[in-house]
């Protein structure tokens, strides 16, 4: 299969990127910067301007999914709206499937109606304006018209490298609601970028949710 990943140089996408090629899949990152920042293979990496619709409909027309790995800099947070209404136009008119890795804030907070966004336990108030942007990425891709079929992978609240474990546990968000966050029973909600990119190409060559929230972690 071939898989463009737009932001595919930062933590999460390199990691994308090696579970990918690991699996025979012909990988290309689309990025800003030419150096992936995770261990691994290294796929072929071109640049592109995530916000130029025009660019990503040309890249996205030669594979058969997108995965959009993009991440704003703190400062930046706007630059999502943006970028996440490229990518949905971009891969609609290219006709191809796009994933998105979002973030843990408009999880449900289990048990309650609050938006994990809302509560300090899991979106702690420093990093709050980056977890918003994550936010809106999904009210973004639930409004675009004519957007491709989209699928908005969340992470658990914390989300860093590594160690890997070889599993996760998710939650998809059934009828187009958004699921509950996946805690553990110790109370603890965590992934490993190393499981999530496992997770994320699990999606791709098996999916599951299309138009719709899957929420991962151990």
């Amino acid at each position: 299969m071939r898989i463009l990943i737009i932001g595919g140089t930062g933590a999460a996408g390199s990691r994308i990127a090696t579970d990918a090629q690991r699996r025979g899949h012909e990988v290309t990152v689309a990025a800003r910067t030419a150096t992936p920042q995770g261990p691994g293979l290294e796929p072929e990496v071109v640049r592109l301007e995530a916000s130029d619709v025009d660019a990503v409909v040309a890249r996205a027309a030669q594979a058969d999914v997108v995965i959009g790995a993009t991440r704003p800099a703190v400062g930046r947070e706007d630059d999502v709206t943006a970028v996440t209404r490229s990518l949905a136009v971009g891969t609609a008119l290219a006709g191809v499937r796009l994933l998105v890795v979002g973030g843990a804030a408009p999880l449900r907070v289990p048990g309650t109606d609050r938006a994990a966004l809302d509560d300090p336990r899991w979106v702690p108030p420093a990093i709050r304006s980056i977890a918003a942007a994550s936010s809106r990425q999904l009210e973004l891709l639930r409004m675009t018209d004519g957007v491709a079929p989209w699928t908005y992978l969340a992470p658990a609240a914390d989300f860093a490298p590594g160690p890997s474990r070889g599993t996760y546990r998710s939650h998809l968000g059934k009828e187009g609601a958004v699921p509950d966050l996946v805690i553990a029973d110790d109370g603890t909600s965590r992934i490993s970028m190393e499981d999530f990119a496992l997770a994320v190409c699990d999606e791709i060559e098996h999916p599951r949710m299309l138009r719709g929230v899957i929420a991962l972690g151990w």
